[in-house]
């Protein structure tokens, strides 16, 4: 059970916050992180409008053969992705207390512009407190 990687995708579909917490996953260079982000974001908005039952608010999960990606989505539609080991049961619960870092440590912040990539060192505390090297 492990913990790889979080990002945080703006409403706009930008990385504004990216974190490998342990080996696993391909070294990125920024760019393609970017680029990754960014489709994403289109695939979850695709999903949104393919349910077959009316409303759904996209893919909250997606695996693959060694990882799978958790998504937590918002209301103001901001997308946080856990990158984890097809084992980790607890990823939901990861999120909804990485959000709460989120709004405590980023959005209570005067001087953080929303939207813009995340700089706050009180936020990567928290998030190292909550998921330390994620083994």
């Amino acid at each position: 059970m492990a913990i790889f990687g979080l990002w945080v995708v703006n409403k706009a579909g930008g990385l504004v916050y990216q974190r490998n917490f342990a080996d696993g996953l391909a070294q990125l260079t920024s760019n393609e992180y970017l680029v990754l982000a960014g489709t994403l974001h289109g695939i979850h908005a695709i999903t949104s409008r393919l349910s077959p039952i009316g409303f759904s608010s996209g893919a909250q999960v997606i695996e693959g053969e060694s990882f799978k990606m958790t998504i937590f989505l918002t209301v103001t539609g901001t997308k946080f992705v856990l990158l984890t080991s097809l084992s980790e049961t607890a990823a939901e619960s990861v999120l909804q207390k990485i959000y709460e870092a989120y709004a405590d440590a980023v959005m209570k912040n005067p001087f953080y512009t929303p939207e813009m990539p995340i700089r706050s060192d009180g936020f990567d505390t928290r998030i190292i407190a909550l998921v330390g090297t994620g083994q």
